[in-house]
C-alpha cells in the first residue's frame, strides 16, 4: 500500500472516492473533504488562509508574493520527511491554487525513495476524469477509477440530455473573482455549455484572466454566478455587496431580474475532483430551474447556492 501525501483538495477527494483515504498520511492546509481529511497532518501553509481579507486585498497580496517570492505557500519539510510518502499528489495548473510543481518536485528528489510526484493539471471536464484514472493507476486500483468515472459520466450525460431540451440558452457569466473581475476558464465554460447556457466571457480550456468591467456590461448577462475561487457561499455573498457598487451594475439584466447567485466554489466549481459533477447539476438548476427542480436553489438554507439581491417577502 502506498503512503500518499495530497497537496490538493481535489486530489484528496479523488483519492478518497477511490477508497484510498486510509493511505493518505498528509494533506494541504485547504483539504477539508471528506471529514477524515481534517484528521491528517497538514504539510502546507498559506499566510492569508482564513485571514479575513477583502478580495481586493487578497488579489494584491497574491500578486506581490508571486512577484517577490514566486510562491504564496510554504511546505513543512521536516513533517514531509517524517511522513515518508511513496506518492505525492500535486499540480502544475496554477501557482495561486497550490504549491508550485517545481518546488514539490525538487523537494521530492531529496526524500527517501524518492516518492513519485503525480501532476494533476486539468483544463477541461474530461481532463478531471483522466486525473481520477491517473491517481488510480499510480495507486494500483485502475478498476476503481473505471467504475467511478462511469458513474460520473452517466450523471453528466443526464444533465446534457435534459438541458438540450430547453428552449433557451441564457447568457450566463460564471465569475471567478470580483475585485478585480475575473472570468471563468478551464472547465468552467464546459459546465455552462453542458447545462445549456452561454458564457461569452469564459475562456474554455484556458486559464481564467482579469477582464474589464465594461466587458461584463457589454455582455449583458441574464445570470451571474459568483463562483469565486476559494470562496464559499458566505464570502461570495459578501463580495456581492461590492459588486453592487460597480458602475451601471443596476443596468445588467441579471441585476434587474434577480438573476445573481452565490455558490460554494471552494467545494465545487473551483475544485476539479468528483464533486465537479455536483457543480454541473447546481448550474443546471440555476439556469433551468423548471427543467431541473431537484437541483434548483432552495433558499437561504442551501449551503451550496443562494440567490442574492432578492428582497424577502414584505421587504421594501
Amino acid at each position: 500500500m502506498s503512503r500518499i501525501v495530497s497537496l490538493l483538495p481535489a486530489a484528496t477527494e479523488i483519492a478518497a472516492a477511490l477508497g484510498l483515504m486510509d493511505q493518505i498520511v498528509g494533506v494541504s492546509h485547504e483539504c477539508d473533504f471528506p471529514r477524515k481529511a481534517n484528521e491528517r497532518p497538514r504539510v502546507t501553509h498559506c499566510p492569508v488562509h482564513n485571514a479575513g481579507l477583502t478580495s481586493g486585498e487578497v488579489d494584491e497580496w497574491v500578486r506581490g508574493s508571486l512577484r517577490e517570492n514566486r510562491t504564496i505557500y510554504t511546505i513543512d519539510e521536516p513533517l514531509l520527511r517524517e511522513l515518508r510518502p511513496d506518492v505525492i499528489l500535486t499540480q502544475k495548473l496554477c501557482d495561486v491554487c497550490a504549491v508550485g510543481y517545481g518546488t514539490v518536485a525538487r523537494l521530492a528528489e531529496s526524500l527517501p525513495g524518492p516518492p513519485r510526484v503525480v501532476n494533476l493539471e486539468p483544463s477541461s471536464l474530461l481532463d478531471i476524469f483522466d486525473d481520477i484514472r491517473r491517481v488510480a493507476e499510480v495507486c494500483s486500483v485502475p478498476e476503481r477509477a473505471d467504475k467511478l468515472v462511469a458513474k460520473l459520466l452517466d450523471r453528466v450525460e443526464v444533465v446534457r440530455r435534459r438541458a438540450s431540451r430547453t428552449a433557451n440558452r441564457p447568457c450566463c457569466f460564471l465569475m471567478e473573482w470580483v475585485d478585480p473581475p475575473f472570468c471563468s476558464g478551464h472547465w468552467g465554460p464546459d459546465l455552462v455549455e453542458i447545462a445549456s447556457g452561454h458564457d461569452s466571457l469564459g475562456r474554455k480550456h484556458q486559464p481564467s484572466v482579469q477582464i474589464e468591467w465594461e466587458q461584463v456590461l457589454d455582455a449583458r448577462p441574464e445570470i451571474i454566478v459568483l463562483a469565486l475561487c476559494g470562496y464559499g457561499v458566505d464570502l461570495a455573498r459578501r463580495d456581492y455587496q461590492l459588486l453592487q457598487r460597480f458602475p451601471h451594475f443596476d443596468s445588467l439584466p441579471a441585476a434587474r431580474h434577480g438573476g445573481i447567485y452565490a455558490v460554494d466554489a471552494s467545494a465545487y466549481f473551483a475544485r476539479p475532483g468528483p464533486r465537479i459533477v455536483d457543480s454541473l447539476e447546481i448550474l443546471a438548476g440555476i439556469l433551468h430551474p423548471e427543467g431541473f427542480p431537484e437541483f434548483a436553489p432552495r433558499g437561504s438554507e442551501d449551503a451550496r447556492v443562494v440567490r442574492v439581491g432578492v428582497k424577502a417577502p414584505g421587504q421594501k
